[in-house]
């Protein structure tokens, strides 16, 4: 049973025999409810009053089948009414169309471009392509340019089934190696969507029949699924628009915040960056010379323990391993290094790091800590740290000055 619904897609209402059923599972003797195929969904409505949840074309014997909510009360022979739901019809044509109006602007921008997967979803639609090109912000860009120009020049949107060797021998025409089903008729004719001086694409979808149908297209994202592919998502109606008009308002409210007009916000935006890279830059030398101020004064009282001098104290405001650097540089770099360098601040919970020259081992140091106050922690002879301790930093540093 072929897809009368590709072939003409403005029916959405109509009369049918019922051929076959078996309990939720209707089979008719002929339909315009269009079967999942190819990456576009199924249509919804009605038939004899009870909910289509799912269309079907059946492997084998090619039997369209719709799925009911319940079971209904007609029967085989019967002539029932069918009403598809006009709404999500029309949003998959206006969608599919989108799709090869897309990709035929992917024929004008991207390098040995193949067609790698399409998708209808709730909200947005996916075109995997299969192109040498980096796609870019600037290429994304250029690619919703092109496709909203193609909507607006209203080109024509056509089909017609052609031998499949004719098909295959038409250069232009895009063939989905992912999902071609839909694609091949019975008499194994191939259904080709041609976009007028635009785009040809052998498809089994429904389409409207003037790009200026589809109405506004709005490229949310990109992305790599894999297998050499570029993902691109976009949108049409309602969702489109409203991506686009949340897009520009974010765009002004920027550019008032910035005090440039919205042309002008790549180069503000980059003069930001720079800002905040060189305050960043300023916050870290700042910090740096905080801690070795923090351990100069340390270094002038130092706690004698095991019978050797120990550099023990707090840090507060640094991460463990900021600390972990410094002190491994004064336990080992330095002439008149300690025999230990034992600190201790919070990050979230309190922590301590221990550098020595091997003796004391500051893996037994740490485990001492760990011992007295919980947490985890160990590291190597020279270089250990512990977190999770249950003791504020002062706590710890007064437990290790302990002879």
């Amino acid at each position: 049973m072929s897809q009368l619904a590709a072939r003409e897609p403005e029916v959405r209402s109509f009369e049918a025999t019922v051929a076959e059923i078996d309990g939720t599972e209707v089979v008719l003797d002929e339909t315009y409810f269009y079967a999942e195929s190819g990456g576009q969904p199924a249509d919804r409505g009605t038939l004899g009053g009870v909910p289509v949840e799912y269309v079907e074309k059946r492997n084998g014997d090619g039997r369209i089948v719709h799925h009911l909510a319940d079971e209904p009360d007609f029967a085989a022979d019967e002539t029932v009414r069918a009403e598809v739901d006009h709404e999500f019809r029309t949003y998959c044509m206006r969608a599919h169309t989108a799709s090869h109006v897309l990709y035929g602007a992917g024929r004008r921008v991207l390098d040995d471009l193949g067609y790698g997967g399409f998708d209808i979803g709730e909200e947005k639609v996916r075109v995997d392509f299969d192109t040498t090109t980096d796609i870019d912000d600037a290429v994304l860009a250029e690619l919703e340019r092109l496709t909203n120009r193609a909507v607006w020049d209203s080109l024509d949107v056509s089909w017609k089934e052609v031998s499949e060797q004719e098909a295959r021998e038409r250069d232009e025409v895009a063939f989905n190696t992912k999902t071609e089903e839909g694609v091949m008729s019975e008499s194994d004719a191939v259904r080709v969507v041609t976009v007028e001086g635009w785009d040809w694409a052998a498809c089994g979808g429904t389409h409207v029949e003037n790009t200026a149908e589809i109405g506004p297209v709005t490229l949310l994202d990109r992305s790599n699924p894999g297998e050499g592919l570029t993902r691109v998502e976009f949108a049409v109606g309602p969702t489109a628009i409203r991506r686009r008009a949340e897009d520009v308002r974010a765009a002004r409210e920027a550019a008032r915040t910035l005090d440039v007009g919205v042309g002008d916000l790549p180069d503000a935006a980059e003069r930001v960056t720079e800002e905040v890279e060189a305050l960043e830059s300023d916050v870290q030398d700042a910090k740096e010379e905080l801690l070795a101020a923090r351990l100069d004064d340390l270094r002038d009282d130092p706690t004698r323990r095991d019978g050797g001098e120990w550099l023990v104290g707090t840090v507060s405001g640094f991460g463990p391993n900021e600390v972990a650097d410094r002190a491994r540089d004064i336990a080992t770099d330095e002439d008149d290094a300690p025999d230990a360098v034992v600190l201790t601040g919070e990050d979230g919970a309190t922590f301590v790091v221990a550098a020595t020259d091997g003796n004391p081992e500051a893996g037994d140091v740490v485990e001492e800590v760990t011992a007295e106050f919980g947490g985890g922690g160990g590291g190597s002879p020279t270089f250990a740290q512990g977190g999770g301790l249950d003791a504020n930093p002062e706590d710890v540093a007064a437990f290790l000055r302990e002879e």
